[in-house]
């Protein structure tokens, strides 16, 4: 996890990994089913990713502030917790220190994320002090190497940077981005809006311009260098959302570039996803499907049919892609929710004692030194010249054993390298660019929605008690979103049904105006 680009901005494997804790709520699909009969209402929760665990999470606040007599189920139809966010370990060996296999990284503006590494005791590692090299690739050639510093701390004002962009392109972008977090920090705040359409959502914190148009024609009608675009920032689109500047929506542009204060929970991000369910009342069904959601008759309940049975609900928060859950729903409500195309990345872990990759592979003479941190942009396949085979190649620091692994430490220890590509690499190609490569691990996500510009959205509220968390990917698709829109979900959801929310019977933000000043580090759901 060399450079704060690489990585998912905030940011499904069928991989089977033990949990680090033993308790009762953690349940597979052979336990007791739920009893058919509860003196509480219940709410239903599919999904155990970012989204799912989190909304579990806020429920629980409001539940522990305000006495909400609610019981909470939360079905994740794979045997681990974290959704996009999983780890792997070298050699399948786990006394070695893990390697993210997804969602790598959050940043100082994810307020619920860092405060949940916080609260939960979690040891973070900061990725800004890394001095390795950072070039960008075209397919050809090297247009650009940024040497021995942070590459986010180096791209606004280096030498290189000026004489190849000039001095307005890297300034003004950065005004955008910075314009951009000022923004994004409102929905922290007492005032924040609570919202079930996200195109008025959107207008209130003056983004539409940003989603209904490219990265590239927002940012080159902003002042900011064409050339610039095409090449900086789509380094940054291609290795956070798989995406070329001139495809992706501008917000999901200026939030590849926003990765200041970049930070990974040091035993992998998944735990804090696990700790907001341990934290919460939750009860948690995995390797469980959810096959169909129903209407139960006569009411506004819901009744939810699993690979384990069924259950009555008054409310049910779907915190998964709804066309990658294969769950049946009412037509009319399967019709309000548009197919969403998502990114088929592969990503490709190896270890290898190459330092660096192979120059020969990118035309160089045998003696020239490669950087250890590679993104690529589509520009010189705009220009009818050869397409990148990969969007990132990046290096992760040397395997070792894991804190508190009884083996001793690794002796003349490999190299951890992560690859980010379009096309699956086969063996032969990691050979051509690395020459020795030890182990390989292979994985194919749908990692990230399409992003394409639009002003139209999925609705959030699909029907009474009925709440769809995953409408906010298309805005915009991190860890820290998910637990936003969570947080929103629960929010409309509770009031609802409970006529109270996370914090307590507000729910406008004009409303919630009416408060005294609050604390500089206040953090809407986890202070009020």
């Amino acid at each position: 996890m060399h450079r704060l680009l690489i990585y998912s901005l905030f940011v499904c494997s069928s991989l089977a990994f033990q949990l680090p804790f033993s308790i009762p709520l953690f349940k597979s699909r052979d336990s007791a089913h739920i009893a058919q009969v509860h003196v509480s209402p219940r709410i239903a929760i599919i999904g155990a990713g970012a989204g799912g665990s989190s909304a579990a999470f806020w429920i629980s606040k409001a539940k522990e502030k305000f006495g909400i007599d609610v019981e909470i189920d939360v079905y994740e139809r794979s045997d681990y917790i974290g959704g996009r966010s999983t780890v792997v370990y070298p050699y399948n060996d786990t006394t070695f220190a893990p390697l993210e296999l997804g969602a790598s990284i959050f940043v100082d503006a994810n307020k619920n994320l860092m405060r949940a590494s916080k609260e939960f005791n979690l040891t973070l590692t900061a990725f800004e002090d890394d001095d390795s090299n950072t070039g960008i690739w075209d397919g050809q050639n090297f247009l650009l190497v940024v040497e021995n510093g942070s590459y986010l701390k180096s791209w606004w004002a280096t030498l290189k940077v000026l004489w190849r962009y000039g001095y307005t392109a890297p300034t003004r972008t950065k005004a955008i981005v910075q314009s951009m977090i000022d923004r994004f920090l409102g929905l922290y705040t007492p005032e924040s809006p609570r919202w079930d359409d996200i195109s008025v959502f959107s207008e209130r914190f003056q983004w539409a311009s940003m989603t209904n148009q490219t990265a590239s024609d927002f940012l080159e009608g902003n002042g900011v260098a064409p050339l610039f675009a095409r090449e900086i920032v789509e380094a940054a689109t291609r290795v956070n959302y798989g995406q070329n500047v001139d495809k992706i929506h501008a917000l999901g542009g200026v939030i590849s570039m926003a990765a200041n204060g970049a930070s990974g929970v040091v035993a992998g991000n998944f735990l804090i996803f696990e700790k907001f369910l341990e934290n919460s009342t939750a009860k948690v069904f995995l390797n469980t499907n959810v096959k169909e959601i129903k209407r139960k008759s006569g009411s506004s309940l819901w009744t939810v049919y699993t690979s384990a049975g069924s259950q009555t609900y008054q409310g049910v928060i779907l915190a998964a892609p709804f066309h990658q859950t294969d769950i049946i729903l009412p037509s009319d409500l399967a019709e309000l929710i548009p197919p969403q195309p998502y990114v088929d990345l592969h990503v490709t872990l190896l270890t290898t004692r190459s330092e660096h990759p192979r120059p020969e592979y990118f035309g160089l003479a045998s003696n020239a030194q490669v950087p250890a941190t590679i993104l690529s942009t589509y520009e010189g396949a705009r220009a009818g010249g050869v397409e990148p085979e990969f969007n990132s190649i990046s290096y992760h620091g040397k395997v070792r054993k894991a804190d508190g692994a009884a083996e001793d430490a690794v002796t003349d220890p490999e190299s951890a390298v992560k690859i980010f590509s379009e096309e699956r690499v086969t063996d032969e190609w990691l050979q051509t660019v690395f020459g020795n490569v030890s182990w390989v691990y292979r994985k194919l996500w749908q990692a990230y929605p399409v992003l394409l510009p639009t002003s139209e959205f999925p609705p959030v509220k699909l029907d009474q008690g009925f709440y769809y968390v995953n409408a906010f990917e298309p805005f915009i698709s991190t860890m820290e979103t998910e637990t936003i829109a969570s947080r929103n979900v629960v929010d409309l959801l509770l009031h609802e049904e409970f006529g109270t929310g996370i914090c307590g019977a507000l729910l406008s933000g004009t409303e919630n105006a009416t408060q005294t000043a609050t604390p500089a580090d206040f953090v809407l759901g986890w202070d009020c």
